[in-house]
């Protein structure tokens, strides 16, 4: 392991513990996910002038009016997608800096991301190398599209918000799967877990969140 990957003073292993453990406060309770956060070098994946705050719990600037979400964000909505279970095949709509993306990648044996924007595809790209994180698939795309071709998907995670729920992700859900999105309603946005099962789907509303906008096409 290489001193970057280990980091050093505020992007320690060190304290990525203490990261874990305000995880774990904060009512996280799978402990795969919370290993998981503990392994994946969030510093790698945040601008290094903003690197001595990878590991607070706070969103931080990606530039192109994109953020990386908080830890506990991505903790919460990868626990969800989790549900307990194991997880094969997982659709990540927005792949933003990769960080996210890697987190699923550790959970799940395959994991497709679809990101509007080319220099962020360019950015996860680096980050992911980086962080040798190699069962991904980055694609250039309208999220809101999916991606049929490697449809069925166990979960889908959405790290922007939408108006309303694509109905071309839903098609693409498995039996059993479930979609972690966060929506905007008339009481602002709210995270919603949304499972598909023989009979339809059912949905849950949860968390109140705050996460940019879902925008259609390419940038």
């Amino acid at each position: 392991m290489s001193v970057q990957y280990s980091g050093i003073g505020m992007t320690s292993q060190r304290t990525r513990m203490r990261m874990v453990e305000r995880l774990r406060q904060q009512g996280i309770r799978d402990e795969i996910v919370l290993s998981v956060m503990g392994e994946v070098p969030r510093h790698l994946f945040v601008d290094e002038a903003l690197a001595n705050r990878a590991y607070d719990d706070v969103s931080l600037p990606l530039g192109f009016g994109q953020t990386i979400s908080a830890p506990f964000t991505v903790a919460r909505m990868t626990e969800l997608a989790r549900a307990g279970g194991d997880l094969s095949k997982v659709l990540e709509i927005g792949t933003g800096c990769g960080y996210q993306c890697a987190v699923l990648a550790k959970i799940a044996k395959e994991v497709h991301s679809v990101e509007r924007i080319p220099q962020l595809i360019a950015m996860a790209r680096k980050h992911l190398r980086d962080a040798r994180v190699i069962n991904i698939r980055l694609r250039l795309g309208d999220g809101q599209s999916g991606v049929p071709a490697a449809a069925p998907f166990d979960a889908i995670v959405m790290t922007a918000a939408a108006t309303h729920v694509p109905q071309a992700l839903l098609d693409q859900l498995n039996v059993g799967g479930r979609m972690i999105l966060p929506v905007e309603g008339k009481g602002g946005q709210h995270l919603y877990v949304i499972e598909r099962t023989d009979k339809g789907m059912v949905e849950r509303r949860m968390d109140p969140v705050i996460f940019v906008p879902l925008l259609s096409g390419i940038a």
